[in-house]
């Protein structure tokens, strides 16, 4: 789901003051939303599986990242980004299965948090790929290409996230 994700644009609709739909094309792709969708719904294990699968087949076989893959991709600033996806799928994993009450909530809550800790682990990356100059752009631009206009594309895609979460575990019978 992960692979497919990253080549999937996202979009979002919006009312305009004529009473119709216009569609409003985000700067992102269902990479990370589709990490979220396969914590939530398959739990820690599984997802942390599917993204250890995702990022082995993205550095030595296919190049499935949205950038491309190789092993140099591990010497981009993308890839600070990529290698959290671990340590979230595992935490979003285990907080979804103690979501009672209102999923809706609970899973976008719980999508945010993942959201969090993948810019976190890409900042802390680009902050140190730019103390030891590893990169020629400058840490704001960086900031800017890499955190601050998808996190908040990604942040109106969390709902979604949840939405399809809760769909899919009913489909598939998983509480």
């Amino acid at each position: 789901m992960i692979i497919v994700g990253v080549h999937i644009p996202t979009a979002i609709l919006l009312p305009s003051y004529d009473q119709t739909l216009n569609i409003l094309s985000l700067k992102t792709s269902w990479q990370t939303p589709s990490l979220l969708i396969s914590s939530i719904i398959c739990g820690s294990k599984s997802s942390l599986i599917a993204a250890t699968a995702y990022l082995t087949i993205g550095l030595f076989y296919i190049p499935v990242f949205h950038g491309g893959g190789s092993i140099g991709y591990a010497l981009t600033p993308e890839f600070g980004y990529l290698i959290s996806f671990l340590p979230t799928s595992f935490l979003v994993g285990n907080l979804s299965k103690k979501i009672r009450g209102n999923k809706i909530i609970g899973y976008t809550l719980c999508s945010i948090v993942g959201l969090l800790i993948i810019h976190t682990i890409g900042v802390f990356n680009l902050l140190l790929g730019s103390l030891t100059q590893k990169w020629d752009e400058t840490l704001y631009n960086m900031l800017f290409k890499y955190t601050i206009v998808p996190f908040f594309h990604q942040l109106l895609i969390c709902p979604a996230v949840a939405l399809i979460g809760i769909t899919m575990k009913k489909i598939l019978f998983i509480k």
